[in-house]
């Protein structure tokens, strides 16, 4: 009677010869089996969920490329940038050669796919910035120059004008483009896009980030292609005067000064930035209220401007064509009223500067016409994919920047919130009166608001570091109020002022924009109004932004699955420790928390923009505060010594403070008693700290840096840049590599006071 094992698969091969296959392969051949086996058994799994639950690949495809990008601007180096190419395509032809399309054949399009379009999305953003990358200039210098004047910005509420030149500089070979900002009181009204002019000015290098975390301005400007930024010293000679006629920039400045005589204060400034795009006016009082108040995005023309004025006319458009049966009966209404509506699109986005947002929002704008010309949804995942990927292809820098993120996911949050089953089922319940209507309608209107603000709070908190609490609240007043009455009025005056009849009409406008700004700064000024926090490590935002786009882009009750990991995200976010010191890159600014609402500096600065980047970075609502009037801190002319207590032990700091000639000897014994030495010039060999030394030659290795006492850690701007061109690395020294690179341990609680001034 044969084996009940006999029957079994193993029947099928013969046993083998114990004296010819040892039992070591024996066993390694089994282990091979079962692990093969269970790998064949995860990707059928994997198969059979994605037949299960249906998704848009195109979707998923857009996103590869976004990752692809966002990939080559977060590695370091070009080995890296190589490596990621060479693998995306190696899976790709794995997908394709090696995985069973009979058996897997969902996952084998998704690996593939997925894989092609990661190396797409690097190629793209890897080739534009070898092709159009624009280096900055090495060092900051004073020069005469001469230029061609190719942008002209007006700035009245900052009382400059900033101007776009076209200029030789003497590190490069061809001219290149310089931006320098030119005060009202040495401006010639022969100043134009055109002009040839001479000047001097003093340059700097676009401005890495100040400290990790902040704006990378030299990113943006090494896509812009521009070399230097700077101002205007002493005055401006025309050479040669512009040649142009009518220009479109002449064309926006006409208009917004042509509102701003129609509408004067704050009113007229907001109309002007709504009409034409010139923000230059807007004072500083309004627009920290506006963005407090999260209604900043009503100032830049963006989707909501482009859509209103489209939407606009392509009804107005569509009704009046409908109204006359000659017409209707001979053309296809849609058509022609979509027609008129990308028109009109086009026409808004150049008049306001056809700046890198609004076209984009005019090419989504035009995908929804050619949706509705065609009879499809307009309203739907598929066209915002579209857009967004013939927006990477063109300015794949975009997508690391906060516009782009915040308006594809204000728009995503929008069409996903309103696909799911709740909402729709929300809205096919039958009606019961023109109240209930109008309350379901309301309550659909809070909802809709709420789940933007969710969605945008933290990217605006990733990047700006602070975000408006009430923003879903105050957008519900102001989207309604800006797009159905501010800007028709304004439309509608700005016609009526061609016959003399404007003034009513701007009265009105006017009336409304005080309503809007009465709303921004009421909102703003509420307690727990404005949420801050310091700056965010990149991990966790890329952890939201991948819960997020899965939470949206599936459907089913599977889609929940990513709001577990955006929720960890955002707890991690939300639990980012503020750090203790935190040290510009030039040493010369050194801020101190953890000691009050106010943050203590080493020296006050003279504009806004150090001390807004110091409190953004440290998520602080306070103010800045001399470090002279601490208890804490002793200063003499030359050094400051201050003393932190952190989880249970001191830490002395040492702060220069002048670059007097110090005693090498005191200097050093000074060093010794600190733990930290922070210096805005380079210290002597001699001098060696405890546990970090930052001194000028260091921080032109790290950049800016934040420490963290408690934890010993360090993050420096120098690490998040790696190799590319718009990041200047300084030849590395033995030095500065043993000083500087080191991370500070806590040192003992019985840490000596350090007993001088010096």
């Amino acid at each position: 009677m044969a084996s009940p094992a006999a029957d079994g698969p193993a029947a099928e091969y013969p046993a083998a010869d114990p004296g010819t296959a040892p039992v070591g392969r024996a066993r390694h051949w089994d282990i091979r089996a079962r692990l093969s086996s269970m790998l064949a058994t995860i990707l059928e799994q994997a198969d059979g969920f994605l037949e299960a639950h249906p998704f848009e690949r195109g979707l998923w495809l857009v996103v590869a490329f976004a990752a692809g990008i966002a990939a080559w601007v977060g590695l370091p180096t070009t080995a890296d940038w190589i490596a990621l190419l060479l693998a995306a395509l190696a899976i790709a032809l794995i997908a394709l050669v090696f995985l069973d399309e009979g058996r897997i054949p969902h996952l084998r399009l998704a690996i593939f796919g997925f894989a092609i379009m990661i190396a797409a999305g690097t190629s793209t953003v890897w080739t534009k910035s070898a092709l159009l990358g624009q280096p900055g200039i090495a060092r900051p210098i004073v020069l005469r120059l001469e230029g061609r004047v190719i942008e002209r910005r007006e700035e009245p509420a900052k009382e400059r004008a900033r101007l776009l030149l076209f200029a030789r500089l003497p590190e490069f070979s061809e001219p290149v483009r310089v931006r320098v900002n030119l005060p009202l009181d040495k401006d010639l009204p022969d100043i134009t896009e055109g002009a040839q002019i001479r000047l001097r000015a003093r340059l700097m290098p676009p401005a890495a980030p100040m400290l990790p975390g902040a704006y990378d301005f030299a990113r943006t400007a090494w896509f812009n292609g521009l070399a230097a930024t700077g101002s205007v010293l002493g005055t401006v000679t025309v050479v040669i005067p512009s040649a142009q006629g009518a220009t479109l920039r002449g064309m926006q400045r006409s208009l917004a000064d042509h509102v701003r005589a129609q509408l004067g204060g704050s009113p007229g400034t907001i109309a002007a930035a709504l009409a034409s795009g010139d923000r230059g006016a807007i004072t500083t009082a309004d627009e920290d209220a506006m963005r407090d108040a999260g209604l900043t995005h009503l100032l830049s023309i963006s989707g909501l401007h482009v859509s209103a004025l489209v939407g606009a006319v392509y009804f107005l458009v569509a009704r009046l064509l409908a109204a006359i049966p000659w017409i209707a009966l001979r053309i296809r209404v849609p058509i022609a009223a979509a027609l008129m509506g990308a028109l009109a699109g086009i026409a808004y986005t150049l008049l306001t500067g056809a700046e890198v947002p609004t076209i984009r929002s005019c090419i989504g704008a035009l995908l929804v016409l050619i949706a509705l010309a065609l009879g499809r949804d307009p309203l739907s995942l598929r066209m915002v994919a579209v857009g967004a990927l013939v927006v990477m292809l063109f300015w794949p820098e975009a997508v690391v920047g906060p516009s782009f993120q915040m308006s594809f996911a204000a728009v995503i949050a929008i069409i996903a919130f309103h696909s799911a089953a709740p909402v729709r089922g929300f809205l096919s319940a039958e009606h019961h009166g023109p109240l209930v209507r109008m309350a379901r309608n309301l309550i659909l209107l809070l909802a809709t608001g709420l789940v933007i603000e969710l969605a945008l709070m933290p990217i605006g908190l990733f990047h700006f570091h602070r975000a408006g609490i009430y923003g879903s609240l105050a957008n519900v007043i102001a989207i309604p109020l800006t797009t159905f009455v501010t800007m028709p009025l304004i439309g509608l005056a700005l016609l009526l002022d061609s016959v003399g009849l404007g003034a009513p009409a701007w009265w009105l406008a006017g009336m409304s924009l005080e309503l809007l700004l009465a709303l921004a700064h009421f909102v703003a000024a509420r307690p727990g109004a404005v949420a801050m926090l310091p700056a965010i490590a990149p991990w966790t935002f890329v952890l939201f932004i991948a819960g997020m786009l899965w939470l949206a882009l599936w459907t089913g009750k599977v889609r929940l699955w990513g709001a577990i990991p955006a929720a960890f995200a955002v707890t991690a976010m939300v639990l980012t420790p503020t750090p203790d010191v935190l040290v510009t890159g030039d040493g010369h600014h050194v801020g101190l928390t953890g000691e009050g609402d106010d943050l203590l500096v080493l020296r006050m600065g003279r504009g806004d923009y150090m001390r807004d980047n110091l409190l953004e970075l440290a998520g602080m609502e306070g103010t800045l505060r001399p470090i002279d009037e601490w208890r804490g801190a002793r200063c003499g002319e030359d050094f400051c010594a201050a003393n932190l207590n952190r989880s249970g032990r001191r830490f002395t700091l040492l702060l220069s403070r002048s670059r007097a000639y110090i005693d090498e000897m005191a200097l050093s014994a000074a060093c010794e008693k600190a733990d930290i030495v922070i210096a805005d010039r380079r210290l002597p060999y001699s001098c060696r700290p405890r546990m970090l030394k930052a001194d000028r030659p260091a921080l032109a290795t790290t950049g800016g840096m934040t420490i963290n006492l408690s934890t010993g850690a360090i993050r420096t701007v120098a690490e998040t840049q790696g190799q590319h061109g718009w990041y200047r690395w300084p030849p590395p020294s033995d030095q500065i590599r043993r000083d500087s690179q080191k991370a500070p341990t806590p040192p003992p609680a019985s840490t000596p006071p350090l007993q001088t001034g010096q």
